[in-house]
């Protein structure tokens, strides 16, 4: 098994998107707050009881920056798990740095198109499409290296 170090810049730069990742993730809860306040739209009439006018539970603005931030829930985390266990394959340093980076920037990108500033298709898709190719690639880097263990 491929020993993994953190002088290894495939590792680092692993850790190094994770933790931007991280961050957007985290961002995206703020972005969702803003949102609401913004548009006085609450889930639940709990937190909008304290806010002043017309309230309103529902709205497609709110929705689509609640839905970014639920795709980045189901994908981001995976990264994590394949990215990490991909490492144990002792990838191409360069390689694995480029599809790190690739990753993070189509995730970025995704909520970019999708929430902040909304472009018509295929602009979403392929900013989906893209960082959902490279986890594929390396799991299936991960499932073919260990494969022989059966």
């Amino acid at each position: 098994m491929a020993s993994i170090s953190l002088d290894n810049p495939a590792v680092q730069s692993y850790l190094f998107y994770s933790g931007v990742l991280s961050l957007k993730m985290l961002g995206m809860s703020s972005l969702t707050a803003r949102q609401r306040f913004a548009k006085k739209v609450f889930a639940n009439e709990e937190d909008a009881s304290s806010a002043k006018g017309v309230v309103k539970f529902d709205d497609p603005d709110v929705e689509r920056v609640r839905r970014a931030h639920l795709n980045d829930l189901e994908n981001i985390p995976v990264f994590f798990a394949v990215g990490a266990l991909y490492l144990t394959t002792a990838p191409d340093n360069d390689l694995a740095v480029n599809l790190f980076r690739a990753y993070a920037a189509g995730r970025i990108l995704h909520t970019v198109v999708y929430a902040i500033k909304p472009l018509p298709q295929p602009a979403r898709a392929i900013a989906f499409s893209v960082p959902c190719f490279i986890t594929i690639l390396m799991g299936v880097k991960v499932v073919m290296h260990y494969a022989k263990a059966f």
